[in-house]
Parts: C-alpha cells; structure tokens; sequence
C-alpha cells in the first residue's frame, strides 16, 4: 500500500475505533497534533489508545510491531504512552503494551529490519504471529 493510501487508511481506522469508543465515552477525541505516545485520548477514564491500522496481516498473517524508526531511534511500542493499543486489520483488538511486550518475550522473537512503504529508512519491527496477538485481546468487530 502506498505510503499516502497508508496514511490515510491509518487516519480512517482511528476515526472506527474512536467511534466505537465513543459510543461508551462521549468525551474521547483524537489527539490531531502529532503525538507519538498515543492517539486517542478517553477524558472519563484517564486513558489512551494507540491505533495501530494493519490489514496487510490479513495477508502475512503477523501484526507489525514497531520498536525504532530510523533503526536507533526508538519508536512505536519502545516509546508508547498508551494505556491500550488497538491492532486494526477490519476487526479492533484491544491489547495492552505490557502484553504485547509478554507476548514477544515469552516467544522469543527477534526483531527484523527492514523498509516500509513510502519510508526513506529502515524500522526495526517485531513480525507477531496474530493468533498470539488475538489470544490476549478483546476482539470487537
């Protein structure tokens, strides 16, 4: 997916999850400044969530897990703020940092390197099989 497709998909699954947020918190909004701790911010109950827009993994069958972005950098989940993260591939998985943390541990999986889509550099990311990822999360459609 192009870069500015990706983007604008990215932009499109924040506006579904904060509409299902919503629909529980009418406060929540999202944070339009650029912040890389989260994106979503739930003013009744002290959180926020990350949304995390991954269709492709309906195709690789892994979620990308970013940790650096440029490689020495961190980035994404090294640096997150978050209470919840929410993993978007059509469906909302809501899972917490420390978990996916606990899920990378516990598997014992290395990161990769490598190049995304309309990136001029290289990320270091984890490929998470999602059946770990859904074993550990709410999964609202």
């Amino acid at each position: 997916m192009q870069f500015k497709n990706s983007l604008k998909f990215g932009r499109y699954a924040e506006v579904v999850v904060l509409a299902r947020i919503k629909s529980k918190y009418k406060s929540a909004y999202v944070d339009r400044k650029y912040n890389k701790f989260y994106d979503i911010i739930i003013p009744e109950n002290n959180t926020t969530v990350e949304v995390k827009s991954d269709t492709m993994s309906n195709d690789t069958g892994n979620f990308v897990v970013e940790v650096e972005m440029p490689v020495g950098t961190p980035s994404a989940l090294s640096v997150t703020r978050a209470t919840w993260w929410v993993f978007y591939d059509g469906r909302m998985l809501f899972i917490t940092p420390q978990e996916i943390k606990n899920i990378i541990q516990e598997n014992d999986l290395s990161p990769v390197e490598f190049v995304g889509d309309g990136d001029t550099q290289k990320k270091k990311a984890y490929l998470v099989k999602k059946h770990l990822i859904e074993k550990k999360s709410t999964i609202l459609d």
